[in-house]
């Protein structure tokens, strides 16, 4: 089977597209890879301590591969750091990887640009998310929404379970699975992992950051649930 790593972001997501390779059985997926601020210790985007990925790490028996950013790394910064990481994978003997992405079409496309030489495989493509989310649920995945736009979603929904109820009360303009940006998840538990990863809810935090080709006064302000191992 092709030597393949898989992109691990924590969320639901990354979850459900792994728990699929893996039942598929055709791909040897022995590496994780993810991404972490260096500076903040904390996974990028999602803004997860680095020891509950650890813990995830752990539970999922599968060694990770963690690539760490500057704490403002710009989009030259990122592709040089990333294509490091893949040269040292390609030495490895990975010819293969594996992302959760659903359906951005210009993400795809700049991820197997990117990774020009390696074989990108995305088992979620063009899934109806509504299905997806109810999927995971069935499968007993467990997880809970840790970041959200706050122009697209109001902060309570910050720690909610996914489950049905969420996915009744989430508004019509949002993707049930938040592939637009509107939301981001820790997956703590599943048919993956071999124990739940434990934490309790921390502090939410509000951090506003520049709209893409927007001006200086425009920011999208962003929700942060800290969660504590």
């Amino acid at each position: 089977m092709p030597k393949t790593y898989f992109n691990w972001s924590t969320g639901k997501d990354s979850a459900l597209a792994l728990y699929q390779l893996l039942m598929q059985q055709n791909l040897q997926i022995d590496r994780l890879l993810t991404t972490v601020n260096a500076y903040h210790d904390r996974v990028s985007m999602h803004g997860l301590r680095r020891e509950l990925l650890n813990k995830q790490v752990d539970s999922l028996g599968i060694p990770a591969t963690v690539v760490e950013l500057p704490q403002k790394a710009d989009m030259e910064d990122y592709d040089q750091i990333m294509a490091n990481a893949v040269d040292n994978f390609k030495k490895e003997g990975y010819t293969d990887c594996a992302f959760g992405d659903i359906f951005l079409e210009d993400l795809r496309a700049y991820r197997e640009k990117q990774l020009e030489g390696i074989q990108c495989h995305f088992p979620l493509w063009k899934r109806n998310t509504t299905e997806l989310f109810r999927e995971f649920i069935d499968l007993g995945f467990k997880a809970v929404i840790i970041c959200l736009n706050g122009e697209l979603l109001d902060q309570s929904f910050l720690g909610r379970e996914l489950d049905q109820s969420l996915l009744n009360d989430l508004p019509d303009h949002v993707d049930p699975c938040g592939e637009n940006g509107e939301f981001h998840t820790f997956c703590y538990d599943g048919p993956i992992f071999s124990s739940p990863i434990a934490f309790e809810f921390g502090e939410k935090i509000l951090r506003k950051y520049p709209k893409p080709n927007g001006s200086k006064e425009d920011y999208i302000g962003y929700w942060f649930l800290d969660l504590v191992p």
